[in-house]
């Protein structure tokens, strides 16, 4: 790729992300004989690095891994060089690094040098002869080992700073380490470096970030953006550059950022004192909210997903096509539960500490949750392959956002956010797409004002939601008259901030994840019978969250399983909450071979492995005690009903009328585009099944009416269609279900995309 191969028996790559990993893919592009092995805290790194071949093995342990490497580059953030060299120090023998030709070459890509030289004296308590330190000028916005590039340092600058103690020869390997991935190597001592840098790469990407951070604090931004939309695309792109790397960097490097500071003033205020104290989390909810700002804005400038921006695509409008038959079998893990990964940001921004969460589902509807408290001033890492920190700002450190929240076409997202905000000091507008501003929202403003909150709706008692900071809440016992898990979860937080008790009883159970949360992060909730309280002016505090993979999505495959013949399937590690369960019983009284095992809870969740095998369906009459807990999973069961023998009746499901669409019209209009016999009525319908015909039902063109659910339905349904199914306005899956078509695929569905771009 870019001159001599290295020549070194064993390369040691400490710090398996995107500069680690691409380092590696550009040495195994170049022909590099060696052994590569890599050293990271996450082991899930390391398997995929392994997977990925671009390196041949590694540990979360650094020691187990020094012994035989010629080579080590040091490839972890700035703040963590102090910890690893002193492990280095302990595992090598003293003579291994000096003389004139070390035997061991260590170098690294910190870009502040003086930071990594302190470090190095105060861990070997000296420079030793085979220390280069130096700094490849690449990056991504990206991160992570899955996002190495092996071009990634290809006619980009790599430099070395060399010390006086430093031996020529390890100087020379290391040119040769960099050149070979295409890199231009060049030389500069320490403080120049640091001094250069500063003012060509640290400088301007502080100016980036400020600038977008200041522009989307004031209250005209959606003028400001649109105008700036050109140049300011082009002149900010470097602000979607990594928060928690740029705030190492700074804290490193603050002496040398100040000086190039000092000629700005105003702009930058906020974010010089930030430096100059060398406050972290002041620094990462600045860089944070700027790096997803850009993408955040430009999606509600142009009306597209959030997701589609997040992922720098254009959004149009997307079609699924599915093909008559298939097969399901497999082992595999759906994303994770989209009420628990709303719950997680939401609750970790109102602890006390850091809440480390994994198994973050990164839809669309979890990514504005967590976008629109990072507008409130919270300091959020991620999300990273599932994981995200939250830095925690206590029950009363919200800020007030510049602007109207926007929340998609998260039901969930308003209605808590609505009891949330109802008891903070400050004003809020909740904001949503074309889909959220249909729904009902009186059914939470209403009792929230009987606590004392003040809530403006638009007509019909719609979004958006303006709610009015500073108003004393106070308890309610409040008996709801429809069983919703949002309505209840909405009281609880608004409770959270109310003088005295707030109690809410349910007229049938409804999930509880609000309930199991906050008493993992320590606030009391009791329950008796069908009602549930708390007492307000408590506090939370920090607790990790492992999201279990979320049932409703893996609904979509139950159904999948139990429908078509010789089909053989496991789903990892579902969430089983007692609440949520309604589809596992309705389809086992339908007679469906499943079956759960390795049943074990995780972070107060039950969580659970589920087997199912087809077997012959049955009509039923759905139980009406479990109707709201397969609330969400009507959709996919009316395609089993439409499978089954017999007829499947469901009453009692007034609330599939108020979903993302009347699902229960919706439902009835592609089932009658199939084929399907049926009845509607007002709260739930009857399905005639076709019961053992191998062909159940015809094809045609499906309209989703933007509903995420019914889209997916009707790819399921495919299986046992004589004729091929499209499936229209499907762009809202990446809502709760992104990666949904090829996983779909990977099980044996016949599912394609059609993107139809925007004019």
């Amino acid at each position: 790729m870019g001159g001599t191969t290295p020549n070194e028996a064993r390369l040691l790559i400490v710090g398996l992300g995107l500069i680690g990993g691409s380092l590696a893919a550009a040495l195994r592009a170049a022909g590099f004989a060696g052994t590569i092995q890599a050293c990271d805290p996450d082991p899930g790194e390391i398997t995929r690095g392994i997977e990925m071949g671009l390196i041949d093995a590694g540990d979360t342990r650094l020691a187990p891994l020094v012994e035989g490497a010629t080579l080590i580059v040091l490839a972890v953030p700035v703040l963590a060089m102090r910890s690893v060299m002193t492990e280095l120090a302990a595992a090598l023998p003293t003579e291994a690094l000096d003389g004139e030709a070390p035997r061991v070459v260590i170098t690294d890509v910190g870009s502040t040098k003086a930071a990594v030289r302190d470090c190095a004296l105060a861990a070997f308590g000296r420079l030793p002869a085979g220390l280069v330190l130096g700094h490849p000028i690449a990056g991504s916005e990206k991160s992570g080992v899955a996002a190495a590039d092996p071009r990634l340092y290809v006619n980009h600058k790599v430099i070395l700073t060399p010390a006086a103690e430093t031996a020529p020869v390890a100087v020379a390997r290391v040119q040769v380490l960099w050149r070979a991935c295409g890199a231009e190597v060049l030389e500069m001592d320490v403080d120049r470096h640091d001094q250069v840098l500063a003012r060509t790469s640290h400088l301007p990407h502080l100016l980036a970030f400020s600038l977008v951070d200041t522009l989307a604090r004031q209250d005209e931004r959606l003028e400001i953006f649109r105008y700036a939309a050109g140049g300011f695309r082009d002149f900010t792109r470097i602000a979607g550059s990594d928060p928690v790397m740029w705030r190492d960097i700074f804290t490193a490097n603050r002496e040398a950022v100040l000086a190039s500071l000092d000629d700005f003033q105003t702009g930058l205020g906020r974010l010089r004192q930030a430096v100059e104290a060398g406050d972290g989390d002041a620094m990462l909810a600045i860089f944070d909210r700027a790096s997803h700002a850009r993408h955040y804005f430009d999606s509600l400038l142009n009306q597209t997903s959030y997701q589609a921006e997040y992922q720098m695509q254009e959004q149009g409008r997307l079609t699924f096509r599915a093909a008559p038959g298939g097969r399901v079998a497999g082992r595999i893990r759906v994303p994770g539960d989209k009420s628990i990964s709303h719950r997680s940001i939401m609750l970790g921004a109102l602890a006390e500490g850091v809440t480390e969460v994994k198994g973050f589902l990164e839809g669309e509807d979890s990514l504005a949750t967590l976008q629109a408290f990072r507008e409130m001033g919270v300091a959020i890492e991620g999300p990273h392959q599932g994981r995200v920190t939250v830095h925690g700002v206590g029950m009363r450190g919200l800020k007030a956002p510049s602007g109207p929240l926007y929340v998609g076409n998260a039901g969930t997202a308003m209605r808590l956010f609505a009891g949330l905000l109802a008891g903070q000091a400050f004003d809020t507008e909740l904001i949503g797409d074309a889909s959220l501003t249909k729904r009902p929202m009186g059914r939470v403003a209403d009792p929230l004002r009987l606590m004392g909150a003040k809530i403006d709706t638009a007509e019909g008692g719609r979004p958006p939601l303006r709610i009015h900071g500073g108003q004393a809440l106070k308890g309610i016992t409040y008996d709801m008259p429809m069983a919703s898990a949002q309505v209840k979860s909405c009281l609880l937080l608004a409770g959270l901030y109310a003088e005295g008790e707030t109690r809410v009883r349910e007229p049938a159970p409804t999930r509880d994840h609000t309930e199991r949360m906050l008493a993992g992060f320590g606030y009391e909730v009791h329950r008796e019978g069908d009602t549930c309280w708390l007492q307000g002016g408590g506090k939370l505090t920090a607790a990790p969250i492992d999201v279990p993979s979320d049932i409703s999505s893996a609904t979509f495959f139950l159904v999948a399983a139990a429908i078509t013949p010789g089909s053989n399937l496991i789903l990892e590690h579902v969430g089983i909450n007692p609440t949520r369960i309604g589809v596992i019983n309705i389809l086992q009284l339908m007679g469906a071979d499943l079956r759960l095992f390795n049943e074990r809870e995780v972070g107060g969740e039950p969580v659970a492995d589920l087997h199912i095998r087809y077997a012959p369906l049955k009509g039923i009459d759905i139980p009406v005690d479990q109707v709201p807990l397969a609330i969400d999973e009507f959709p996919a069961l009316f395609v089993a009903a439409a499978c089954a023998r017999g007829t499947t009746r469901l009453r009692g499901a007034e609330e599939l009328r108020v979903k993302e669409s009347d699902r229960i019209q919706a439902m009835a209009d592609g089932l009658a585009t199939l084929g399907v016999e049926h009845t509607v009525m007002e709260d739930g319908i009857d399905i005639v099944g076709a019961g053992d015909r191998e062909v159940a039902y015809g094809g045609g063109r499906i309209d989703s009416l933007g509903d995420h659910r019914i889209a997916m339905s009707f790819v399921v349904a495919s299986l046992r269609a004589g004729e091929e199914i499209v499936i229209d306005d499907c762009a809202n899956v990446a809502t709760s279900f992104p990666g949904f078509t090829e996983l779909a695929r990977v099980v044996g569905l016949r599912v394609s995309e059609e993107q139809e771009e925007r004019a």
